[in-house]
């Protein structure tokens, strides 16, 4: 190759970009990474679970989002060669491939990989290497690999069949326990003020107009959870109980992909990810507790790096691409 050539090949490199997605029932997150694994650009956009809000709206969102992040940098969408796509709620074959037909029609990138967020969490806990990462966002999962490649995932069923310790699963507990103390069914607790202010009602008796409004959807829910969080660390009894069970849960959650992978005595890292954590120690010591007669070697960390940085990394690398 010529020097001149060599220069130009150079130069065509360098302005190589990859895509990451970490997109969930809230919101998602978009990083771009350049060829020196340097992230360039960031933005947040609207949810992109497509089985919450289906497939076109999730690929806009994306597309929105990741528009966003390359006119805040003044980068040319034209030089993302390739894409991650991290997805709550595409554990079906079915629905990646059309995200990802959709995706690739309207954004024109065809290395892209459709996966799902427990996988790009746990690739930014790992980075390849065997171990575990639990999702606590809007909903739940956990999932694991081995030294044999070996992946096992609990959780992930959404707001109707799961999501034990998460944010939907989280709110759902304090509405039901609002709800007994207003009948005299159960104790009092501070959360029946802070859900008539979070969810605008005028007070606790008008919640139920206010959580079954027409326009009320599971993301709103879901975000009353960190008004649990924080009245559980003001003392409130049931709070803190409410948090502590969820914090068993994602312990089950973990032991169940812990012992289908046979890693209960490996040394091995928990990546803990998802807004639910900012609950720190009255999430994390109720779920150690379940975890360590289990798994007495692992140890719960933070990852490595965040999803969206993870799954711009498995864009360069070239993991996980559907053809």
């Amino acid at each position: 190759m010529s020097s001149k050539s060599s220069k130009t090949a150079r130069r065509t490199l360098s302005y190589q970009l990859y895509l990451g997605v970490d997109g969930g029932g809230t919101k998602t997150n978009i990083a771009i990474m350049n060829a020196n694994r340097e992230i360039v650009a960031e933005s947040i956009g609207g949810p992109s679970n497509p089985l919450r809000v289906g497939v076109e709206t999730a690929v806009a969102n994306i597309i929105k989002a990741t528009d966003a992040a390359c006119d805040s940098e003044n980068l040319s969408r034209g030089d993302i060669v390739a894409a991650t796509l991290g997805l709550a709620g595409v554990r079906r074959a079915d629905i990646r491939m059309r995200v990802r037909e959709r995706f690739v029609d309207l954004f024109r990138v065809r290395k892209t990989s459709i996966t799902t967020d427990a996988d790009i969490a746990l690739y930014g806990t790992t980075l390849g290497k065997p171990g575990v990462a639990v999702i606590a966002g809007t909903g739940s999962v956990c999932l694991g690999v081995n030294a044999m490649g070996e992946k096992a995932m609990s959780g992930g069923w959404g707001p109707l069949a799961g999501d034990e310790g998460g944010g939907r699963g989280i709110a759902e507990q304090a509405l039901h326990a609002i709800a007994k103390a207003s009948d005299g069914r159960g104790p009092a607790t501070k959360l029946s003020e802070r859900a008539a202010e979070y969810f605008r009602a005028s007070n606790v008796e008008n919640l139920i107009g206010a959580i079954y409004a027409p326009k009320m959807d599971n993301s709103r829910i879901a975000g009353f959870a960190k008004y649990v969080v924080e009245t559980a660390a003001e003392g409130d009894k049931i709070a803190r109980e409410i948090i502590t069970d969820a914090g068993r849960e994602l312990g089950i959650a973990v032991v169940a992909v812990v012992k289908a992978l046979k890693l209960q005595r490996a040394a091995f890292p928990i990546g803990c990810v998802g807004s639910v954590f900012k609950a720190d120690k009255l999430l994390t010591n109720p779920m150690n507790d379940v975890i360590k007669p289990a798994a007495p070697k692992a140890k719960l960390a933070k990852p490595q790096m965040p999803p969206a940085h993870a799954a711009a990394l498995m864009a360069m690398n070239g993991q996980n691409h559907l053809r």
